[in-house]
């Protein structure tokens, strides 16, 4: 099986790379399209500002190669910044994303000072409904997220798990063959790694449509 991460310079490579051969799998980094689309999964992971991600997915022909292996129904896994551009479109640079899921990102704005942008630390998850990326995952379970920005999809159905920071928001979000979350996996031990590993098994099937 080869899994591919792919390299948009949006850091976090090999944090990520690490963190699958933690739980045995494979993965190499590429900034090929081909190679992607020829990778049996691919992880879309991310850090840092969607202008440039987005730009350099362009740069790379990895925007349209994406949009390509999405159409195949293999696998696909968002994080952090690799879940915000699977929506239509974010606030950030007012930057057209890659429309895979209905929605919006939109950045925090607090009234209320108490709650710092970005939202860093650990944080709960309170799961929506089922997935198979979610056996060893339940509600209140605490996963490491950094952002400023998040997801409002427009379909509930494309909900998986929510968060609260001053304001409820889409924590993980699915549809289909993609599944994705705006907390960092590589990050957040045990429970982290253990979506990271049912990535692994998992083919692409859900409830979710």
């Amino acid at each position: 099986m080869r899994i591919a991460i792919v390299d948009y310079a949006a850091g976090n490579l090999r944090s990520v790379q690490r963190a699958c051969q933690e739980v045995g799998l494979e993965a190499f980094i590429s900034a090929d399209p081909a190679e992607v689309l020829a990778a049996d999964k691919v992880i879309f992971p991310g850090v840092g500002s969607a202008v440039s991600a987005v730009d350099t997915l362009h740069q790379r022909g990895l925007f349209d190669a994406l949009l390509e292996f999405h159409q195949t129904g293999k696998p696909v896994l968002g994080i952090c910044l690799g879940c915000q551009i699977v929506l239509e479109y974010t606030e950030e640079g007012n930057k057209d994303c890659l429309a895979l899921i209905r929605g919006v990102v939109e950045r925090f704005d607090f009234a209320d000072r108490h709650f710092k942008v970005p939202h860093m630390g650990w944080n709960s998850v309170e799961i929506q409904q089922s997935h198979p990326l979610l056996q060893e995952v339940s509600s209140g379970d605490e996963f490491y997220f950094v952002h400023a920005y998040y997801v409002r999809p427009t379909d509930a159905e494309t909900i998986i798990g929510m968060t609260d920071y001053n304001i409820e928001f889409c924590s993980i979000l699915a549809k289909d063959n993609l599944f994705a979350t705006q907390f960092h996996l590589e990050k957040s031990g045990k429970k982290g790694l253990s979506i990271l590993e049912a990535f692994g098994r998992w083919d692409g099937g859900s409830h979710v449509k």
